[in-house]
């Protein structure tokens, strides 16, 4: 493992604590001011920092508990001053409305490295669909 590697590791290893404990002022620092985000729900892009972080807000609310985060099959490339990771996450928990959920997700994302520190500069997160019933599947293991 290159020390890059290392460093995104890290990132990515800050960035799933501080969505675990929904805070979004941990979270928001490994982003890029000019952070452009592709979520599951609508819609179809997220342009900057703050648009991010009302978004992260709208999704924590959802949640009763923590939000359990499970990184799972991740592959970084990175170089001096780009990296690229994908991976599988598994988002587990209790929803405000009682229920227990668990589903896995594929997400993406590329950083820039900027005045000597790391910044995800995009994510993309992503759920398979069914193209017959037009809905997304959730129940899907690795």
């Amino acid at each position: 493992m290159t020390s890059n590697d290392a460093e995104i590791r890290a990132l990515l290893d800050r960035w799933a604590d501080a969505i675990r404990r929904k805070d979004i002022d941990l979270l928001m620092p490994v982003y890029s001011p000019d952070i452009v985000y592709f979520d599951v729900v609508p819609p179809l892009q997220i342009q900057g920092a703050a648009a991010a972080r009302r978004n992260f807000l709208r999704w924590f609310d959802l949640w009763e508990s923590s939000i359990g985060q499970e990184i799972r099959d991740l592959h970084i490339a990175a170089s001096a001053e780009l990296a690229a990771a994908h991976m599988l996450i598994r988002a587990s928990g209790t929803l405000k409305n009682g229920r227990e959920v668990g589903y896995w997700v594929r997400a993406s994302v590329c950083c820039r490295r900027s005045s000597d520190r790391w910044l995800i500069t995009h994510e993309h997160v992503s759920l398979p669909i069914d193209f017959q019933s037009g809905s997304a599947v959730m129940d899907l293991l690795p």
